[in-house]
């Protein structure tokens, strides 16, 4: 039988605020980068960035639940001005909280 896939726990948070402000600096340069950049970008990393804090601040530390956290939220921000869906958002805040703990994303080391 398969072993289970462990969770991925971020450390407590220090700062909260400054988590929020890096993640989104870091999505708002890979929403502008993966496609042309748009206005819009501005209001989706600024949003993801909410969540983000809002689930910190609330004890929520396992990158899963974080991720499921802002794909749920972002259901209800209108993309029709996006290259971008809820979804890709979400993949893409995965990636860079694997990525900033030095976690491989492709291949999980």
């Amino acid at each position: 039988m398969a072993e289970p896939i462990p969770s991925i726990q971020l450390p407590p948070p220090e700062n909260a605020q400054q988590e929020g402000i890096w993640l989104k600096q870091s999505l708002l340069n890979w929403l502008n980068t993966e496609f042309l950049p748009e206005a819009v970008n501005q209001d989706i990393a600024e949003r993801v960035s909410q969540v983000f804090v809002r689930q910190r601040l609330e004890g929520e530390n396992e990158v899963g639940e974080l991720v499921l956290a802002i794909l749920t939220e972002m259901q209800g921000f209108d993309f029709s001005r996006s290259f971008y869906s809820e979804f890709a958002v979400a993949n893409a805040v995965s990636d860079l909280l694997l990525e900033s703990l030095g976690i491989d994303r492709c291949c999980g080391n």
